[in-house]
């Protein structure tokens, strides 16, 4: 079920508690017998970004001819590619790319912008490098008009929540976060940037960040995750400046949660390694069993281009 019917049949008040209805991926269950459960590709943004694609089937393997594509990167600071608190623009010009070689039908790419809009898309530089796919592909989501209420079922704190009208409309949704370091949840990458698809993300800080995290990923649910560590904004996120490192590393995976712990634990925070399980919504997420914590029992192929 895609996340259009999931929505729409939560808002008619049926709930769905079963694997299938929840896109949980399992090994063996819809990978394909060479297909690994994380793609790592070391090398320049653009080409790392499409061979850590290619290494899960390609992006044909999740967009089909005439999809709605969102793709949902940070850009919601008024901050330089080189400072690493947004995702690189050749990383979201290339994923928006590959779109296209897939004939989605549109594509857009949103974030509910923490300073001016104007500045953070322009100063990103993700509106100007995406401008030369296609038109009009990049938008900030700072109007309430633009979000629709939709219930949380299996929410424990956060049950409500207003999501982008456009995210619910579409057929596929990938998450392109910058890995980043964050001064309340440790990191900043997929599941945590699902937060820039909300109205009110402010309530989460109020309820507890990493229960309503994990609650809002139970609804927003990334077909396909690709994590920018072309650079690591390693201290002082998720605003910066801080230390940034140069990692040259594109992670892509359909499970966010370990995509999430591959970043974790690939990466140095802080001067210092962590494991995964040291991240509280990431540990929260994999025991609900909304993805998978545990990389070292999962299949991992890495590349360089």
């Amino acid at each position: 079920m895609d996340r259009r019917a999931f929505l729409k049949t939560q808002l008619q008040g049926t709930l769905l508690l079963s694997a299938g209805a929840s896109g949980l991926l399992l090994p063996g269950t819809g990978l394909a017998a060479a297909e690994p459960y994380l793609g790592i590709a070391k090398g320049a943004p653009a080409s790392a970004t499409r061979a850590a694609v290619e290494l899960l089937g390609g992006m044909k393997r999740f967009v089909k001819p005439g999809d709605r594509v969102v793709i949902k990167p940070n850009m919601s600071f008024n901050r330089t590619p080189e400072q690493a608190s947004n995702t690189h623009p050749e990383v979201v010009r290339e994923l928006a790319v590959m779109c296209r070689e897939a004939q989605a039908g549109k594509v857009f790419i949103l974030d509910h912008t923490l300073a001016s809009a104007r500045l953070c898309l322009e100063r990103s530089g993700i509106l100007e490098a995406c401008e030369s796919v296609e038109k009009d592909m990049v938008y900030s989501i700072n109007e309430s008009h633009l979000y629709e209420e939709v219930p949380i079922p299996t929410g424990t704190l956060l049950t409500r929540t207003q999501i982008v009208k456009e995210v619910l409309k579409a057929d596929v949704l990938i998450a392109a976060p910058v890995a980043k370091s964050h001064s309340a949840t440790g990191v900043s990458l997929s599941m945590k940037g699902m937060m820039g698809l909300i109205w009110d993300r402010w309530i989460m800080h109020r309820q507890g960040l990493d229960e309503t995290i994990a609650d809002l990923c139970t609804v927003l649910k990334a077909d396909l995750t690709v994590i920018d560590g072309s650079r690591v904004l390693s201290t002082n996120g998720p605003n910066g400046p801080g230390k940034v490192l140069i990692e040259n590393t594109i992670i892509a995976s359909r499970d966010m949660v370990a995509a999430d712990a591959c970043a974790v634990e690939t990466f140095t925070w802080y001067g210092r390694r962590f494991k995964a399980s040291q991240v509280g919504h990431i540990r929260e997420a994999h025991r609900r069993k909304l993805g998978r914590m545990d990389i070292e029992n999962l299949t991992i192929k890495t590349v360089t281009v």
